[in-house]
């Protein structure tokens, strides 16, 4: 998703919600401590100088569980970064989260909340390092959902 299209989606809510890849969600008390211009120069292992740019938003988590961003919010903070750090409408989103580590997702829109992708490595030069396409598809893992178990009185699991 890109930021025109996040503040398209932000528009039309009424409360922001974002889906983890295993189905739970980002609490709704989250803050936003960041938005930033993330670009990158690098070089490929096949030798390839390459530039990316997008925007990176940061999600956090407090014990204030009264707080929400409010999507008309969110949409101010979006429009001041955005005329600050000159960010482009065309710019990917990149969405950060604190999981095991800082976690890195993609971002998509279902028609009633977001939802945070997985983003995986991948090799730009395949040609040059011998990888096939059919190789390449058996490297992209599968994310498991969270099985959440009920604790019932007397189990011992509480």
């Amino acid at each position: 998703m890109n930021l025109l299209a996040l503040k398209q989606h932000l528009h039309n809510l009424e409360q922001i919600q974002f889906e983890l890849p295993n189905g739970t969600y980002v609490p709704s008390h989250f803050h936003l401590t960041e938005v930033g211009s993330v670009k990158r120069h690098f070089m490929d292992c096949g030798g390839t100088l390459r530039k990316e740019e997008a925007i990176s938003l940061q999600l956090w988590n407090a014990k204030d569980y009264d707080h929400r961003l409010h999507p008309d919010k969110l949409l101010g903070i979006l429009e001041m970064a955005q005329k600050s750090l000159h960010l482009e409408d065309h710019l990917p989103i990149e969405v950060e989260y604190q999981g095991l580590s800082i976690e890195k997702y993609g971002l998509e829109f279902n028609g009633h909340h977001f939802l945070l992708r997985a983003q995986y490595t991948d090799c730009l030069a395949k040609d040059a390092c011998g990888i096939s396409e059919a190789h390449d598809a058996e490297t992209v893992p599968s994310i498991p959902k969270l099985k959440v178990k009920a604790c019932t009185p007397g189990s011992g699991c509480c």
